[in-house]
């Protein structure tokens, strides 16, 4: 049994989501990042974390790829090419897209008022504005990124779409590009975990 300790709304929806695609059971915390549940288990205060038993394991994307290596699902075995391109695109999802929304992000109510540097929003946005021009240039003709297999870059990429959505960065809504995000993120065990989390915040 795996516990995720984080607020649904922040990336723990991205180990949720994971665990869900996985058909592993797990019990769910909800806790904001900093409060006392979260510092007793990690100095960092950084959600999600995730509990293996009596061992504590952090950063959301370290996560999901543990998880997928661990079941042989959702991934390319360690050592092949084809892991090696999937890497790429789950650094890329990380470097390019996420960066520039969590930079946003930081720099609107994350950082205290007087670290803030509105300015910076827009050269975030016109980043991740790039980023997608690049999505749409190497994503091939399957429906993934690794073209027939769902995998962890999939999973990351639609979890990008959703907080560009909320944080009302421009995405295309028609397109190759468009179809991508509508089909990863209507996924079944994506739409479960959501319920999941709705139902830990009624």
């Amino acid at each position: 049994m795996y516990t995720v300790v984080g607020d649904p709304a922040t990336r723990a929806m991205r180990v949720m989501w994971m665990l869900e695609e996985l058909g592993e059971p797990y019990d769910l915390v909800p806790a904001a990042p900093h409060s006392p549940e979260v510092t007793a288990l990690t100095p960092s205060g950084k959600v999600p974390v995730l509990k293996v038993g009596d061992r504590v394991l952090t950063e959301s994307v370290a996560i999901c790829q543990f998880l997928a290596d661990r079941h042989g699902k959702l991934t390319f075995p360690a050592g092949t090419v084809e892991r090696a391109r999937q890497d790429g695109f789950t650094q890329f999802s990380v470097d390019v897209l996420e960066g520039a929304l969590w930079t946003a992000a930081k720099n609107s109510f994350i950082h205290p008022k007087d670290l803030r540097v509105p300015a910076v929003k827009p050269v975030c946005a016109a980043e991740f504005e790039s980023g997608l021009a690049y999505l749409a240039k190497i994503l091939g003709d399957g429906p993934f990124v690794m073209g027939e297999t769902f995998t962890v870059p999939d999973l990351l990429l639609g979890h990008c779409s959703r907080w560009a959505r909320a944080a009302k960065f421009a995405l295309p809504s028609e397109g190759k590009l468009a179809d991508y995000f509508a089909r990863v993120t209507s996924r079944p065990a994506l739409l479960a975990a959501q319920k999941r989390g709705a139902d830990a915040a009624s």
